[in-house]
């Protein structure tokens, strides 16, 4: 079969099914793709807006009793733009699409889907929940079924819709722990040919190089500092003079327990809470600290309950891992707990040419020129997008 010249549609079509099919944390999240931005020219700094569903506590008995609607959009910033930049020669062009995809587009879809990954991988910073035990790879079906517990208490749907994404050495061991385990023949077979732990306890299961690391604060224990806190902000003490605090490291507070938010009922497991910024104590050891979820209590706001009752003066903060201690931080949740949101970049005038595709909710956008002095035709081909917990109540931590 003659080959025919290369356009813009088998080119991005080609690298968009490639980029989809390296994605593995992405690719199990919620995708929002708007094109709203098309007309202006979409750039860094431009904003989609996802509506989060109104939460009702309900009322018993005939009497009407209105309740406020607190209707709530999360702004995500487009704030990466990505790109592969590479030349090929006019005697390419005439390439067969296969060829020229193996020769450049699956390094090109690879560097950008691994990109987009690890970006996406950095919200562990936003989850509270964490199961595992931190610098102990999992090897145990219980870590998943611990995960799945956490979820449950936080009325993540079974919908069919919940991921883990473990990194290599996890899957690796995971799928040794089960191989013993009762499964359905062709279950086994395929993990036996791929290596990859299939889907299984209520979870579609992926593999990623991109998981990331974390290393804990220097902070030790400490205790409230001032009872009746609520909100997204907590003042402690007793974390150790200029101690430091890292993003991503997770406490519990004595007598404060996580309440199903449908129910509002407690769940008895203390809630588990995230630091959102980095901080350092002062000279006394006391800190503000921003967090995840944010302290809501009947009282404060019923609607959004996440605790059974606020901190009090003195009550025991306690730190999941241990000072200094580093560890992977692998993640189960429901696709809706994280958006990857992208949009249309501007179409270049004056090249030789340039094209846009959007495929399941990611746009890309391919640009080329001709240089005549070396008979050759530069290449880029970009992605903008943003990352944004919209759900992180819907995930769980497992500690590695």
């Amino acid at each position: 079969m003659s080959n025919t010249l290369l356009n813009t549609s088998k080119i991005l079509d080609k690298t968009l099914m490639i980029l989809e099919n390296n994605l593995a944390f992405s690719s199990r999240v919620n995708k929002e793709y708007s094109d709203e931005f098309a007309v202006k020219g979409a750039k860094i700094g431009s904003t989609v807006n996802v509506r989060k569903p109104v939460r009702f506590v309900g009322t018993t008995g005939p009497n009407l009793n209105l309740e406020n609607v607190q209707e709530t959009e999360i702004p995500v910033t487009l704030d990466t733009q990505f790109h592969v930049d590479f030349t090929f020669s006019s005697q390419e062009l005439t390439l067969n699409i296969d060829d020229f995809a193996e020769r450049y587009l699956a390094p090109a879809a690879a560097t950008i889907a691994n990109k987009i990954d690890l970006d996406g991988l950095g919200l562990y910073t936003t989850v509270g929940n964490q199961v595992g035990v931190a610098g102990t790879t999992p090897s145990d079906i219980q870590v998943l079924l611990d995960a799945g517990t956490r979820l449950d208490q936080e009325a993540t749907p079974r919908d069919g819709m919940r991921a883990a994404v473990w990194d290599p050495a996890a899957n690796g061991k995971m799928v040794k722990g089960a191989a013993g385990l009762f499964n359905a023949p062709q279950k086994i077979s395929d993990q036996y040919a791929s290596g990859i732990f299939v889907p299984a306890l209520g979870f579609d299961i992926g593999m990623d190089q991109n998981v990331r690391q974390a290393t804990a604060g220097t902070r030790t224990n400490g205790t409230v500092s001032g009872a009746g806190q609520t909100g997204n902000t907590l003042l402690v003490t007793g974390l150790g003079a200029a101690a430091t605090v890292a993003a991503g490291d997770t406490f519990t507070i004595a007598g404060v327990f996580a309440v199903n938010p449908q129910s509002r009922q407690s769940t008895r497991v203390l809630r588990q809470f995230t630091v959102l910024t980095a901080a350092t104590a002062d000279g006394s050891g006391n800190a503000t600290l921003s967090i995840f979820p944010s302290i809501n209590t009947a009282a404060s706001n019923q609607q959004y309950q996440t605790v059974s009752a606020g901190p009090a003066n003195a009550a025991v903060v306690t730190w999941d891992v241990a000072a200094g201690v580093q560890y992977t931080v692998n993640m189960a949740y429901h696709k809706n707990a994280f958006t990857l949101a992208t949009a249309d970049l501007v179409m270049p005038e004056g090249v030789d040419f340039a094209g846009r595709r959007n495929h399941k909710g990611i746009s890309m956008r391919i640009v080329r020129q001709y240089a005549i002095g070396t008979d050759t035709f530069p290449v880029r081909i970009d992605v903008l997008y943003g990352w944004r917990p919209v759900y992180n109540e819907l995930a769980c931590r497992i500690a590695g």
